[in-house]
This record gives structure tokens, sequence and C-alpha cells, in this order.
């Protein structure tokens, strides 16, 4: 490889956090027009290094080139100027801004004359950008960016890094955040990109994606590279082996061909609808079933998961659990009534970011960790916290380290772990695999069998199609929030079939 060809070089890269050694001696290269996947175990260092590629952390030795010259980012707007765009694995936007300014954060004075903002030449300039990479234009670029979807925030998060025409776009685990449309069309910018002799770097826990988008793969362990391999050259097993130190092989998912669960229906919805949302839901959950929802972006999937938890309340029809033909609507009443729900967005919708492990793992079971007079128990909350931790394999100093120094799919472990530690009869379960590793993959597909074959029911929201079929018995398909057909486990279970019906 000669030197010409690389657009990115780094040698011996370090970040440490206090004690942490987050990236040890780390050496990459990027070419022009390459797409290189970055992948390895939550905690492995990923997004710290991609983080420091931004700008958005520094450092703390080693060196950098772009063009062979010397870069030295100090911020995230350093890496802009340097034509790197990144999409980082949370939630990157700012709330109270619209989308439209969310697009320019940072960069707004092009848009300004004598100190006042000219609104409509950025939000025109806004548009330019949506339209010159087709992005989603139902978005509403005026709309507050807290009021967008999770999906929709990442997509005018992937607008903002490619508007500054980037040469190199860093991509920390996006997909995992779209549907299959906007996925479909993520990888058409991608080649776009490489067409044009552009580079990207994609970070993804999907190892079928990574060996199928990319040319080459980096692999890490421990804060280091633990090896390079050519994506048309390596098998899923010897990537795995590359990630984890050992041996996996075989499926995370379910062996059988056929539906097993049990006659009794434990929830049912009647009618359920929701103005602009859902319309005419039906449908029952039986002991022991796991039951998948899938659909295309906006078919009201997460919406109809948040209203079985009562968090959207809906407009006639009703939920009931019918052990003792309990309505359900509001969480507080789901919740004493053994329903748990872990949200897609963990962290505006389910965990204390600023709270300890402890402290999160402990809130959904409160019941379960009472001392006396109501207060809680140190004792059990300990207890609860440390198991939950080592079952999920949680990277951290403790269980008193703050949620919000955790790696995005630490946090998920946390997120899942709490309720899934919970005693309850039904859960509903919103993207559990959401940016987590391979190896809590396979914890949480076999804590989800283990659930079933106990007589629990889980209702699974996926946008992960492979995943819905691997373990559901049915699968509701939902296309502009109405139950458009019902698979059962079979013949029939096919992404084909089920594509078919979404789209």
């Amino acid at each position: 490889m000669t030197a010409d060809n690389l657009i990115f070089k780094a040698e011996k890269i370090d970040k440490y956090f206090g004690p942490t050694h987050a990236n040890s001696h780390i050496d990459f290269e990027l070419k022009k027009g390459e797409i290189r996947g970055l992948i390895g175990e939550n905690g492995s260092g990923k997004s710290t290094f991609i983080s420091v590629i931004s700008g958005i952390q520094q450092k703390d030795s080693g060196c950098m080139y772009i063009n062979g010259r010397p870069y030295e980012p100090k911020s995230s707007l350093d890496a802009i100027k340097n034509k790197i765009g990144t999409v980082v694995q949370e939630l990157g936007l700012v709330e109270g801004l619209t989308a439209g300014l969310n697009i320019f954060l940072g960069r707004t004075s092009m848009f300004s004359k004598n100190g006042i903002l000219n609104m409509k030449a950025l939000y025109a300039e806004a548009k330019k950008v949506m339209t010159k990479w087709e992005l989603d234009p139902s978005i509403e670029l005026s709309t507050l960016a807290g009021t967008l979807s999770v999906e929709d925030r990442k997509v005018i998060e992937l607008a903002r890094a490619l508007s500054n025409d980037p040469d190199i776009l860093i991509l920390d685990e996006i997909t995992n955040a779209l549907s299959l449309k906007n996925r479909t069309n993520l990888f058409r910018i991608i080649n776009k990109m490489k067409s044009e002799g552009k580079s990207v770097i994609i970070i993804s826990h999907d190892l079928e994606e990574v060996i199928d988008v990319t040319d080459n793969i980096t692999v890490m362990r421990d804060g280091s590279v633990s090896g390079n391999v050519c994506a048309g050259e390596i098998q899923i097993d010897m990537l795995k082996r590359m990630m984890v130190g050992r041996e996996m092989q075989g499926s995370y998912y379910r062996d059988d061909d056929s539906a097993a669960y049990q006659d009794e229906v434990v929830f049912k919805v009647e009618k359920l609808e929701k103005k602009h949302l859902l319309h005419d839901i039906c449908f029952e959950l039986h002991k022991g079933e796991i039951l998948g929802i899938c659909g295309l972006a906006d078919s009201g999937t997460h919406d109809l998961g948040k209203a079985l938890f009562g968090l959207i309340k809906p407009d006639s029809g009703k939920c009931l659990k019918t052990d003792k033909n309990t309505l359900i609507d509001d969480p507080i009443t789901a919740m004493k009534h053994k329903i748990a729900y872990v949200p897609k967005d963990r962290d505006r919708e389910a965990l204390m970011t600023s709270a300890t492990i402890r402290s999160n793992m402990s809130l959904p079971s409160v019941r379960n960790i009472e001392a006396f007079f109501g207060f809680l128990s140190p004792r059990k909350m300990k207890a609860l916290a440390e198991k939950a931790v080592k079952n999920y394999e949680v990277k951290t100093t403790g269980i008193e380290q703050i949620v919000s120094g955790l790696s995005g799919g630490n946090r998920q472990k946390v997120n899942l772990a709490r309720w899934m530690a919970k005693d309850a009869d039904i859960y509903i379960l919103d993207c559990p695999t959401r940016g987590v590793d391979i190896g809590v993959k396979a914890y949480i597909y076999d804590s989800m069998k283990t659930l079933a074959s106990q007589g629990k029911s889980i209702i699974m929201v996926s946008d992960e199609l492979p995943e819905a079929i691997g373990m559901a018995d049915r699968i509701i398909v939902l296309k502009c929030g109405k139950i458009e057909k019902i698979f059962t486990r079979g013949s029939a279970f096919t992404e084909e079939s089920i594509i078919e019906v979404m789209i």
C-alpha cells in the first residue's frame, strides 16, 4: 500500500480514562475509497477510538495523519474542517433545537449576517442536504429534535455528517436504529462514497452485515487491535473468535421449526385505536409465547409496544391481562400486574444516566427489595445489581459507577438486565439487542428461551427481521399502523414472504 493511497493513518494511539486503558497502542490505516469495518465486544474500545479520530476525545499519546499531514483535532469542528463526518452511537442531537439547526450545529455562522441568523436560508440549505443524499423527505426540519423518533434523529445525524461532503464518514452503530428502507438507503450512500474515492468506517455488531458491506475489517479486543482481515476471505465464526478470544460457533436462535406455546391466553388487545398511529389492533398473546412485532419505518411497531405498557393512551380499545381481566392503561398498573417493558431509547426513556448502576438495577424491583417499614434493603440492592452485572458481563468499575460513564452497549446491558431480573409474567422488549455484542446477544436469546419455557410470555418489537424469525412463535406485521398479517412459525416463516407483506 503506497502512502499516496492512504487517506488516514493512526500510530500507537493510547487513551486513558483514569485507570482504564480504553485504547492501547492502536495502529490503523484507511485507504481512499475503502469501506472498513470496525468490530469488537462492548467495551473493546471501538467508540473511544472513533471519538479520538472525530475530535470528541483527545488522545493521550500517538500520532494521526490525514493525507500524510499530521492531524491533531481539538474538537469535533476540527474533524469537520478536515472533512470527517461522524454519526456517534448514542443520540447526538441537541433536543431543544430544530432538526434543521442540528444539521449545521457549530456552523450556523455561515447563515448569519450582522449577528442575525437567516433561518430561511438555513432550512433551505438543510433541505438541499436531505435531497442530495436522498434522505427521508417526510422529516419536518423545523421540528424540535427532541420530539423526533430514534430513527428520524439518526437520519438527521447522518445528514449532519454528510452536510460537509466528507472524505471520511464514520458510522457508529447506526444501522440498528434504522428500518429496512433507511438501511437500504444508507448502503446506497456508502457505495456512492466508495465510487467517488471516499472512505467509510462502519462499527456494527451485525457481523453478516459487516462482511457483506465492507472491504476490510479491523477487530478490537480489550482496547487493542487483535487483527485485520479481508471481508471477502473471512467466516463469521473466525470473526467471533477474534473478538472474544475463544471459540463461538452456531446460531443463537431457536432450533425448532414450529410454534411452541400453550393454549392459555394471558394478554388480549381489543380494537386498539390511536389517531395517526394505530388502527384496529386486535391480537392475543399466549402463555409461553414469543410474539414478534415487525414493520417498516412509521408502521407503528414502537408505538404499539408503548401502548401495550400504557405509555400511550389509546383513543379507543383496550389491553387486558386476562388472569384477572385487568385493564392495562398506565405503566404503574402494568408493573403492578407483572408486566415489564424495555424501551428502544434507553437514554431518554429508560435509564437514569446520572445515577449509579446499583440504583438503575434496583428501580423496577423496588417491591422485591424492600426491608422493614418500606425502606429498601442495601444488601438486596447490592446483591441484585452484582448478579445482573455478572450475568450480563457489564464492563464496569463496579456497581457504584455512574451509568453515563458506560459504553452504549454496556448501558443496554443494564437496561435489559434490570428488567430481566424482575419476576414478570409478560415482557415487552423493544429492540432488546440494540447495540450489544454477540456474547450478550446469545445471553439475551437464551434468557428469552428460558423464560418462554417457564411459561412467561414475551412481546418482542424488532427492526431485525432475522432476529424475529429466529426467535418468535408468531410475527405480527404492521403497515401504516394496522395489522397486515400474522405469520406462524413454519414453512412460510421466511424473510421473503414477510418482507413482501411489509412493503
